[in-house]
């Protein structure tokens, strides 16, 4: 590939310097001649009967590395059953103008030849020494060879496999029987005290902990016995023996690499600790602060007990980010391309995903840091009238008197007008208003004293202090009056006003007042007008 590419950006400079196409074309050509030589050159292994013999990494008579790999394979495959078994193996040394090496021969028969470009120059070896060890591998071929044509090991080696396996299904069986009844009566206990507490109980923590623990653990158990398996029926055969050893090295190679691994991760998970820890420790003391501060306990000019709590939440979110930052490096294996993938696929999702997010958590807030509610305030938002239980990060959530549980986004309340009805209510309460249209024929006197006189007689509203009333317009057909009245108890605001009207309705029956507004089609022949004897009718009073 590295050759392709270099061949590309020479011919590119040969076409911007005007040499002609041929020019470029051939050395283009010859650029691919060198990487396809280059990877030709590649060392070769030499494998037989699952055995590393040996591997050539130098030409020998122009042939590649693996030409004479192929040219081996092919000797060795026409060499006769006899040969093998009867002919010694013997190194004969050579020498071809400059190459030196050996020629392994079976008997009279060349197998393959070695030269002293063939040995590792980062391998601290000599050329006698892999002179040595490939006639030593070819000796433990020939055994291989000679072990799996033989019938007897041939048998053995079917009848272990045939054992081995059998003990691995009666294992199987027998550890899943015996596994799921322990998962069985430990699922019991853990409904039983399930069902016992109406909480999670720590031993119902344990018990669940428990359950899962056995789950794995019998997964565990059964892929080690597959691996015992494989194993022992990878030895029973010469020719797969190599791969049985292959295994278990691997096996320990991983187990070895997962200690190590823990132990040079034990410093950067102490630094972890560590840091977690005080991060931990001040966070408790930034909500013993404003803890205080939200009771009153403790006075500070820029916080206010309305806002201590969303504060804290920021608060809180700076320092453990702040912690996160610092002992992430520390993590073990925070280098790795895999936490990297982790951490860019993280912020993407954040990305595209937190616009709306980010817009509720602003809006949040505005409503806070405005303070224009809390929790447990008789409020009015969008039409919604109710009870505040709950502020959250992203929405507020409102009863109503049909004990309706409402959520309000924070960009709807934002953008609504808020009516709080708690909040200034003080001592004296809060004000609660209805309107009534009364003909001109009844004296406004009258009508004042009998809107206060039902006022005093509902349960709910305050006598201090006193309900009034104004006259808010004079329309063509009737008087407008608008009664107010405090109230203790915003949140009984809407039974209050129910009981307020039905007294009202009372007070004006027993006075013989008419409630109902008048509209005319004609003009009456006698004015709409109060009688001057009337002006001041029960429960009105004239003045001394």
């Amino acid at each position: 590939m590295n050759g392709r590419w270099l061949g590309g950006v020479l011919g590119a400079l040969l076409v911007l310097v005007g040499a002609p196409a041929a020019a470029v074309a051939a050395t283009t050509a010859a650029t691919a001649k060198v990487a396809d030589a280059v990877q030709a050159d590649e060392p070769a292994t030499l494998r037989i009967l699952n055995r590393d013999i040996v591997t050539l990494r130098s030409r020998l008579a122009g042939a590649t590395p693996r030409v004479r790999i192929e040219r081996v394979s092919e000797r060795m495959r026409e060499l006769p059953a006899t040969a093998i078994l009867n002919d010694t193996i013997t190194a004969v040394p050579f020498a071809l103008g400059e190459a030196k090496g050996v020629t392994f021969l079976l008997g009279h028969r060349p197998l393959f030849s070695l030269q002293e470009g063939d040995v590792d120059v980062e391998a601290v070896q000599t050329f006698d020494a892999l002179t040595q060890q490939t006639q030593q591998r070819l000796e433990e071929v020939r055994d291989a060879w000679r072990e799996l044509h033989n019938e007897r090991r041939l048998v053995v080696g079917v009848l272990r496999t045939a054992g081995a396996t059998l003990l691995l299904a009666f294992l199987i069986w027998s550890g899943y029987r015996a596994s799921r009844g322990a998962v069985k009566w430990m699922e019991e206990r853990r409904d039983m005290l399930a069902a016992r507490h109406p909480y999670v109980d720590w031993r119902e923590f344990l018990a669940r902990i428990a359950v899962g623990s056995m789950q794995l653990v019998r997964w565990l158990v059964l892929l080690g016995l597959l691996y015992w398996w494989a194993f022992f029926v990878l030895g029973s055969f010469a020719v797969t023996s190599p791969l049985a050893h292959t295994l278990g090295d691997w096996l320990l190679g991983k187990a070895i690499w997962v200690a190590e691994g823990l132990l040079d991760s034990l410093p950067g998970l102490a630094t972890v600790l560590v840091v977690l820890v005080l991060t931990r420790a001040a966070v408790d003391v930034l909500g013993y602060f404003f803890q205080a501060v939200q009771q009153g306990r403790l006075r500070v000019r820029m916080f206010h007990p309305e806002t201590a709590s969303a504060t804290y939440g920021i608060f809180k979110l700076l320092v453990w980010a702040l912690g996160i930052v610092i002992a992430y490096p520390y993590v073990p294996g925070s280098n790795s391309d895999a936490f990297k993938g982790i951490s860019v696929l993280i912020g993407l999702m954040v990305t595209l995903g937190s616009a709306g997010l980010i817009t509720q958590a602003m809006s949040g807030l505005v409503v806070v840091y405005s303070r224009s509610l809390r929790k447990g305030d008789f409020v009015d938002i969008n039409g919604v009238q109710g009870v505040v239980t709950e502020v959250a990060s992203l929405a507020t959530k409102v009863v109503n008197v049909r004990n309706e549980e409402i959520t309000i986004p924070y960009s709807v309340v934002v953008s609504t007008p808020i009516r709080n009805y708690t909040k200034l209510g003080g001592s004296q309460g809060t004000l609660l208003t209805t309107k009534v249209t009364i003909g001109y024929d009844a004296p406004w006197r009258q009508v004042h004293e009998m809107l206060i006189g039902a006022a005093r007689k509902t349960p709910g509203v305050r006598t201090t202090p006193e309900p009034y009333v104004y006259q808010r317009a004079l329309s063509d057909f009737y008087v407008e009056y608008e009664l107010f009245a405090n109230i203790a108890d915003p949140a009984r605001r809407i039974p209050i006003l129910s009981d307020l009207h039905a007294s009202i309705l009372d007070e004006f029956n027993a006075h013989g007042v008419q409630i109902m507004s008048p509209h005319f089609a004609l003009q009456p022949r006698q004015a709409v007008l109060v009688e001057k004897g009337d002006r001041y009718a029960a429960p009105a009073e004239p003045p001394p």
